[in-house]
């Protein structure tokens, strides 16, 4: 089990919307759709390029550069040419607050 830090204030995350939060070197993607929180990693697994900066559409989130997408639950690729996982991260809601777990977990 690991242990939850505070990412960001859930203010900071637009509904429809995503932000980066860097764990050290770990980029995370902080996405908020349809009112739930997701942790994403921030890399397209396609191209080396943010996925914070792509489009939110429901329970996914599409890379900018290719056009890739991404299931926020899962980190599976929907849509091509990705064709390999992002990792998640699990969340959770304290107060005003987002926390996430980025610690690694082989249960995952």
């Amino acid at each position: 089990m690991g242990e939850f830090v505070r990412a960001c204030a859930l203010e900071d995350v637009e509904d429809g919307g995503a932000v980066r939060v860097m764990f050290g070197n770990l980029p995370v993607a902080i996405v908020r759709s349809n009112g739930d929180v997701y942790a994403i990693h921030d890399v397209c697994s396609h191209a080396n390029v943010a996925l914070s900066e792509g489009e939110v559409d429901d329970q996914t989130i599409e890379c900018w550069l290719h056009g890739s997408r991404f299931d926020l639950v899962t980190g599976r690729p929907t849509g091509l040419p990705a064709t390999q996982p992002v990792p998640v991260y699990p969340v959770k809601i304290d107060g005003d607050d987002v926390l996430v777990d980025v610690s690694p977990d082989k249960e995952r």
